[in-house]
């Protein structure tokens, strides 16, 4: 049964018996057989089938849900005492700048609430982490959000609006944001990342072309560099840090603001295990907290 239970995990993962197949090394009529399989043990059809794709019907759902809970008890058999809650894991997935402002304080009140759960905080950029929770490798993500229409079985949660603001060295003169940006060396958001996209994409709706001198990732090490008077930049502020560096101020956008959408990614939240569900809850909670903070 607990092979029949992971294929049918693939299944719902991949979309077609095929995909899963080719998922964990088996054909596509050894997938079929052990569907078929359980569905017998279970004594009812847990896939609409159409054509070559497999859809869960409403009590597939409620199988997989299970199925869930049940590997996650076997992977934990003998790693328990008797009477001990199993030692559940959770996955997540989240870019640098959630991992240092919103996740701690919402971890913490996990790990309050379900002391029997471990979490592991997978870091990585965002196109990365879509990718980790598509291929069920985490279980959800905090990251902004991607600039494409997400895969059909992912389910997308908007947490915080954050908007761009021009930082500027404290002492540089002028609220022209314009101006500044023209006549001022840029320090670029990277544009490997969807929030460097975001400002990539503002530029050149603007027709700006900046005098770039650095490249980089790291939002805390770019209001840096600005704050030594290397340049300016185009940054997110978030409201665990509506204030900036002492050395920085920072310019508003007027009606050209624009925002990066933070939130989380993930399954459907009835393919998603009790203590995923309420980390998730619990960091949507602390987002807002900060907001109306």
């Amino acid at each position: 049964m607990i092979k029949e239970l992971k294929t049918l995990i693939a299944v719902a993962r991949e979309g077609t018996f095929a995909a899963a197949g080719h998922k964990i090394g088996l054909t596509q009529a050894a997938v079929s057989a052990q569907i078929q399989r359980l569905e017998a043990e279970l004594g009812l059809e847990i896939f609409d089938r159409k054509g070559r794709t497999a859809h869960l019907n409403k009590m597939g759902q409620q199988v997989l849900m299970q199925a869930h809970d049940l590997l996650r008890l076997y992977d934990n058999l003998g790693s328990t005492t008797t009477g001990t809650p199993a030692n559940v894991r959770v996955t997540l997935g989240a870019i640098a700048s959630v991992q240092r402002s919103y996740l701690p304080d919402a971890l913490a009140r996990f790990h309050q609430q379900c002391p029997h759960c471990r979490t592991r905080v997978v870091p990585g950029l965002s196109m990365e982490m879509v990718n980790l929770v598509d291929a069920g490798e985490i279980d959800m993500a905090v990251i902004i959000r991607p600039p494409f229409s997400l895969q059909s079985d992912l389910r997308w949660t908007t947490l915080a609006l954050e908007p761009y603001r021009l930082i500027v060295p404290r002492d540089t003169q002028g609220d022209d944001w314009a101006g500044l940006l023209s006549s001022q060396p840029f320090i670029r958001y990277d544009r490997s990342s969807f929030g460097g996209r975001q400002v990539d994409r503002f530029l050149r709706q603007m027709h700006f072309t900046p005098r770039e001198v650095c490249e980089l990732d790291e939002l805390e090490a770019i209001i840096k560099l600005v704050e030594k008077n290397v340049g300016v930049a185009l940054v997110p502020q978030t409201a665990r840090e509506p204030q900036w560096p002492a050395g920085v101020r920072a310019v508003d956008l007027g009606d050209h603001t624009f925002h990066r959408d933070i939130g989380l990614v993930h399954r459907s939240r009835q393919s998603l295990s009790e203590p995923v569900r309420m980390l998730a809850d619990l960091i949507s909670a602390e987002v807002k907290s900060a907001f109306n903070g």
